[in-house]
């Protein structure tokens, strides 16, 4: 009996070499820098191309947390028995995120959007907006307050700490980190936060109302599928100043093209044009048509194309996949354990890892 199991199992070692092999090879005959990828669609023998972003991410991927034996052991803590949504409405869900930056010449504000993913309070945002939480920890020039504002008209509900954000979009970014407009093509731009405490110090909620998400691969027939976008766009803050009232808005809207940043997958999409396309209103989810997230808003669309207010979206595809590049966890076992102490970890262990970039970055 042992002979016929070592048998067996040396068949199956060497079919699985084989098929590796043949996978790498595949691998190796596919384009890496043309214009377009070829994607496979559901329908057999049926290939469409999209369109090729520019990847700004270097090669060599910060490995920091891959090798921290902390923040392995931190990311393995149980998944909470509040896992899955309990709201499709996103206007439910969404969150405006309000930093102030304050130095000793001027006092910059900014106002990005995010959205509850777990119920037990955690926030995905973009990094662009999550980058002043960074700046908190370090106060390398100045003083940062961020609140979490909610609500019609957003109101302050709550204070939040920064759980994750991509040590492979900081490296990319530390030059114009505090930059007031800052610019960027979406790729690895998210973040995680979670509620810390109420403001008022009133007690939190037992379940905060988060969306479902879906990290499935998208393919080219989801083109001009109807999609909801929502967000809290800045308009009116930009144009009467921070005194003025941030309104919530939520749109429906259809998916015009896919992009991808050489992954040969879909890691962008964009949406045409709507209410919800204005500034502020990145960091806002995109759902599709069964109420899950499919896409986080993270940059201005292309309005001579797709009519104005159009905007694009990274795909929770791009966010799981590259977050467990990062951590060695997919999104949803990011979300788990113990927060306080996780988000503590991640800044003991990224802040050197942050202020060695910068300090890089300016010479």
């Amino acid at each position: 009996m042992h002979f016929l199991t070592d048998f067996l199992v040396a068949i199956l070692t060497a079919y699985l070499t084989f098929t590796n092999f043949l996978a790498n090879e595949i691998i190796a005959l596919l384009p890496s820098e043309e214009t377009s990828i070829a994607v496979v669609k559901n329908e057999p023998d049926v290939i469409e191309k999209i369109t090729s972003l520019p990847s700004l991410i270097g090669q060599v991927i910060p490995d920091i947390f891959l090798r921290s034996a902390e923040y392995q052991q931190a990311a393995l803590g149980s998944a909470s028995d509040l896992s899955g949504a309990n709201t499709r409405e996103p206007l439910d869900a969404i969150v405006n995120i309000f930093c102030t930056f304050t130095t000793s010449k001027y006092i910059r504000t900014t106002t990005g959007t995010g959205f509850f993913i777990d119920p037990d309070g955690v926030i995905m945002t973009n990094a662009h907006v999550a980058q002043f939480l960074l700046l908190e920890a370090t106060e390398k020039d100045g003083h940062t307050e961020c609140i979490v504002r909610s609500g019609n008209p957003a109101s302050p509900k709550y204070h939040a700490k920064l759980l994750y954000l991509p040590p492979a979009w900081i490296q990319n970014n530390a030059k114009v980190i505090n930059d007031a407009v800052p610019m960027g093509t979406g790729e690895r731009d998210y973040a995680l936060l979670y509620v810390s405490s109420s403001i008022g110090n009133t007690p939190l909620p037992a379940i905060f109302p988060a969306l479902d998400f879906d990290t499935s691969l998208l393919v080219t027939s989801i083109k001009n599928h109807p999609v909801l976008a929502a967000g809290y766009p800045a308009s009116d803050l930009i144009a009467h100043g921070a005194s003025a009232d941030l309104i919530p808005k939520r749109a429906t809207t259809s998916i015009s093209e896919l992009y991808t940043f050489g992954s040969n997958y879909a890691d962008v999409f964009s949406i045409r044009g709507s209410s919800v396309g204005a500034e502020g209103s990145s960091g806002g989810p995109v759902l599709n048509e069964a109420g899950a997230v499919i896409g986080m808003i993270s940059t201005r669309g292309d309005d001579s194309t797709d009519g104005k207010g159009s905007l694009r979206a990274i795909t929770l595809s791009h966010i799981d996949r590259t977050i467990k590049q990062e951590t060695g966890f997919s999104l949803k076992e990011n979300l788990n354990g113990n927060l306080p102490y996780r988000a503590q970890i991640y800044a003991n262990t990224l802040t050197p890892f942050l202020v060695a970039i910068l300090q890089q970055s300016q010479n």
